[in-house]
């Protein structure tokens, strides 16, 4: 069997800036020509470089700061790309996406690399063209090499050729959802076994991310993922689950652990999973038979 692949996942390693400017811009210039919506979705630092370089033609590209929408590495193809795509039914679109720079946190990498390699099933059907820059001069060269293998193609020297090291993109993307540590031996858990819990479970979470520091909005926003997680434990599986909450640093961390799985973790298709990657500012899932963990984070200063 083939493995699956979009119909334009451009891989741009690249050094310096200059290489940068000249192989995005030729992209831009493309899909402009073709009279194609373009997105610009990178770095704030390279947003700039680019609005700049594209003088009175910026006004023909939306542009998008991933420091900031991109923050959950998990939120990028929902709710950047496949927001932007969708918006120009039967039309072909065209879009630069960055989502990984230095200074990127290694515990938002693994998603990093789930989010490239999901790009290759959600963008099959989809008549768009996806140009992702890598800094190879000043990532870690793992890293690169992981970018080698989220692409089917490679931007090289000017030159588009397919990735050798391109690979089965659902099974790169489950790769990188290995078992998470244990929560600290700090974290407060409520165990939740039927429908009339839900109440107290958001009270728990409520309380805790209060005394955490979570502002308001942003903890009875988790509060409400949580208890639509926990309710689709109940359709999963009739065992009880639990849910665990900690701080962490300036984070608030919450996990629910239960016995059922979801039919299909990757993409993220369930309603309440999907929330939570459009909320929260890290989602680390891991899923085998028999038991499914979810673990948000989210920011006690936004």
């Amino acid at each position: 069997m083939s493995t699956p692949a979009p119909r334009e996942h451009v891989g741009f390693p690249y050094r310096g800036v200059a290489e940068y400017v000249s192989g995005t811009l030729a992209f831009i210039h493309t899909a402009l020509a073709a009279g194609q919506p373009v997105l610009v979705a990178v770095p704030s630092a390279k947003l700039e470089i680019l609005r700049d370089c594209l003088g009175s033609h910026a006004a023909r590209v939306r542009f998008t700061d991933l420091t900031v929408a991109g923050r959950n590495p998990g939120r990028i193809l929902p709710g950047v790309l496949l927001a932007f795509a969708d918006g120009f039914p039967g039309r072909r679109t065209a879009i630069v996406a960055e989502p990984l720079w230095p200074g990127r946190g290694l515990m938002e990498y693994p998603a990093c690399v789930a989010h490239e390699a999901l790009v290759n099933l959600a963008f099959t059907d989809r008549d768009t063209a996806v140009l992702c820059p890598c800094d190879a001069a000043n990532l870690d060269p793992h890293m690169v090499s992981d970018a080698l293998r989220t692409h089917p193609e490679l931007l090289l020297r000017g030159e588009r050729r397919p990735s050798p090291a391109y690979a089965d993109p659902r099974q790169t993307a489950l790769s990188c959802h290995p078992p998470l540590p244990a929560p600290p031996p700090h974290a407060a858990t409520m165990r939740y076994d039927a429908v009339h819990d839900l109440a107290g479970l958001r009270a728990f979470v409520t309380g805790h991310a209060t005394t955490a520091g979570l502002k308001p909005d942003r903890r009875d926003t988790l509060a409400d993922i949580v208890s639509d997680l926990a309710a689709g434990t109940l359709t999963r599986t009739e065992a009880p689950g639990a849910v665990s909450v900690w701080p962490e640093r300036d984070l608030v961390v919450c996990q629910l652990r239960d016995a059922g799985q979801f039919a299909d973790p990757l993409p993220p298709t369930a309603p309440a999973l999907l929330a939570a990657h459009l909320h929260c500012d890290l989602v680390r899932l891991h899923a085998r038979p028999g038991a499914t963990t979810i673990r948000l984070h989210m920011a006690v200063h936004d």
